[in-house]
């Protein structure tokens, strides 16, 4: 679980309530990394920004995106592995590299987008599914 301070789970409410509940127009306007964080600005694709100013800024602990792009499965594929000692092959995930090493030196553009996108998800579905929870009157 993703921690969320209190100001921008407002700030991401008031963006979901802003797009009528319809996810799909939350789009990342811009993003940055550096060695700790992952930087995200968030916009309404209905409702282009003219500069990052005018956008939701979301920060993410580099540890949260690298949990994020190892659940996705996303700097790892199913391969097959001959087992060292008794000679038999099996089915496996096959790790790339290091899920934040991976991002950096071995995705594709659209890999990297697919991580931030991935990210987004994540954090967009907790926030959702928290409160669901909270309000749950049964």
């Amino acid at each position: 679980m993703i921690k969320i301070a209190q100001k921008l789970k407002d700030q991401l409410w008031w963006l979901i309530i802003t797009v009528d509940y319809n996810y799909s127009r939350i789009s990342i306007a811009d993003h940055d990394m550096t060695d700790d964080t992952l930087t995200l600005w968030l916009e309404d694709k209905h409702d282009f920004k003219n500069s990052l100013d005018e956008c939701l800024q979301l920060d993410i602990s580099l540890k949260n995106f690298a949990k994020v792009i190892k659940a996705e499965n996303l700097n790892s594929y199913e391969g097959q592995r001959l087992h060292p000692n008794k000679q038999f092959v099996y089915k496996t995930r096959v790790q790339i590299n290091e899920a934040i090493t991976w991002y950096k030196q071995d995705a594709t553009l659209v890999e990297q987008q697919w991580a931030r996108e991935a990210m987004l998800r994540t954090i967009l579905t907790q926030l959702v599914e928290t409160e669901a929870a909270v309000n749950k009157s049964w």
